[in-house]
């Protein structure tokens, strides 16, 4: 077989053991608690994994690499404030969360948002935080299918828009089956797939690339000043906010409706810990390897024109045929199975936030069928309309979700009482304010960008505070 057909056979049995995942988990579904987190069943190894892989996505594998080879050592500040915010979420906010939300019966971030909120003001906040939610997703979603279909029409030859409607027919499907089951469980296997190209490609790369001393010898010949600089070789300002922007991507991390669930959904306190540990391997591995990967792509593939092709590059320069088109078939797996847990996020939003489905436990379910072929139809419709806005927008969402409801999670689970008027107005300037930032020239290190809604998010709550706060 050739490397195509070996990508297609690869690809073939992991969509059906995808499938085969959303069956067997589907007869765990017994209600809309089974369905949006699993009945807090969740053990270390899939909730750690599925967290993994859902906070860093491909854009760890592709995105990071790709800026590493074209700016060169000062993205290391990226790779380092999402590891940082891993440090955040798995250590303070995941204990916190688990006893928040147990003993208050919530499961949703939706829920925690809009804790001791009640009358107009209260259902404002509610509808706000679902359409944030709903929006961002529906956006992210489609950036995953437009990258996706890119990567298959390359690889396949085929057309972009059967590319993009077939993977999102197959993510459909075991999200459909088996709900959040379903989506912690592949992206559990997503998650071991990345950990495992993680190690094996700057394993090749540095044995390709001479080690340190033959990587250090090499950029200094193919690179520039600026690209062997931390801080690119920039003015004080400009280098301290190359650092903060960097550093903040973090930030997105705690405002992510998915990734709060698997907190949520943690079997209990010992899971927790196991979780938090198996985490902190992986976030090392694949944050620092895909960023070292793309130093060497540097030296050993120079000359190449669009930069986050050098995590597909080395794949074809550094292994046989079988084993590169094996991890190739993983990482286009890993693409598409990303939008999961976004759209079963949007559709907890709805069905359960928003309560369109009210109590009833079959009405809930179908509503958030329903709620989840809407979004997939809804954003492969964006994905195949307005590739080359959506694809621009990904930091967008991630960037807004943490601006919106980051700074309200970090004060309801450290117990401050705030006023409903404050987190209303917080929600909405967090967002509005990431938005309107976007369409502005990008700060350095988009430092403004990224910082000032959070930033101007909190200030709100502090200064919304009531007197008194919960014990």
């Amino acid at each position: 077989m050739d490397k195509t057909q070996i990508v297609l056979v690869t690809l073939i049995v992991y969509k059906l053991i995808l499938v085969g995942i959303g069956v067997w988990a589907s007869k765990r579904n017994q209600s809309g608690n089974d369905f949006f987190i699993g009945g807090r069943g969740l053990g270390p190894f899939v909730a750690s994994l599925s967290y993994s892989s859902s906070a860093a996505s491909a854009w760890a594998l592709l995105g990071l690499s790709g800026i590493a080879y074209s700016y060169g050592a000062s993205t290391i500040w990226v790779a380092l404030g999402s590891i940082t915010s891993m440090f955040v979420t798995w250590y303070w906010i995941a204990p916190r969360m688990m006893r928040f939300s147990r003993e208050h019966n919530y499961i949703t971030l939706s829920n925690v948002v809009t804790h001791h909120t009640s009358g107009p003001t209260g259902r404002r906040l509610l509808i706000a935080a679902t359409i944030i939610i709903v929006f961002s997703f529906t956006f992210y979603v489609a950036a995953q299918f437009q990258a996706a279909g890119s990567t298959f029409a390359t690889t396949f030859d085929m057309s972009m828009a059967a590319s993009i409607v077939l993977g999102a027919l197959i993510i459909m499907l075991y999200t459909l089956l088996g709900g959040f089951w379903a989506v912690s469980v592949t992206d559990a296997l997503q998650g071991s797939l990345m950990a495992l190209t993680a190690i094996l490609l700057p394993i090749a790369s540095f044995i390709a690339v001479g080690g340190f001393e033959g990587l250090a010898n090499g950029l200094v010949e193919v690179a520039s000043p600026a690209q062997l600089s931390f801080t690119a070789q920039s003015p004080f300002w400009f280098a301290l906010g190359l650092i903060v922007g960097g550093l903040a991507i973090g930030i997105g991390t705690y405002g992510q409706p998915h990734l709060m669930a698997r907190l949520i959904a943690l079997r209990d306190e010992k899971a927790m810990r196991q979780a938090r540990l198996i985490t902190i391997v992986w976030y090392f591995l694949v944050f620092l390897g895909m960023w070292f990967v793309g130093l060497a792509g540097r030296v050993l593939f120079p000359d190449l024109v669009d930069a986050e092709k050098i995590f597909f590059v080395a794949l074809d320069g550094l292994f046989s045929p079988v084993i590169a088109a094996i991890l190739l078939a993983a990482v286009l797996s890993a693409i598409m199975s990303t939008a999961d847990s976004q759209l079963l996020s949007a559709a907890t939003a709805l069905a359960h936030d928003l309560g369109l489905a009210r109590k009833d436990e079959t009405r809930v379910l179908i509503v958030s069928r329903l709620t989840i072929v809407s979004l997939v139809v809804l954003a492969v419709f964006i994905a195949l309309t307005m590739p080359d806005k959506i694809f621009n927008r990904v930091l967008f969402a991630w960037m807004a979700l943490g601006a919106a409801f980051g700074p309200i999670l970090f004060a309801r689970l450290a117990n401050v009482r705030l006023k409903q008027g404050a987190v209303l107005l917080s929600v909405l300037s967090g967002f509005g304010l990431t938005v309107v930032l976007s369409f502005t020239p990008n700060a350095p290190g988009d430092v403004i960008e990224r910082l000032l809604p959070f930033v101007v998010a909190s200030v709100i709550l502090i200064i919304g505070r009531e007197p008194k706060q919960y014990a």
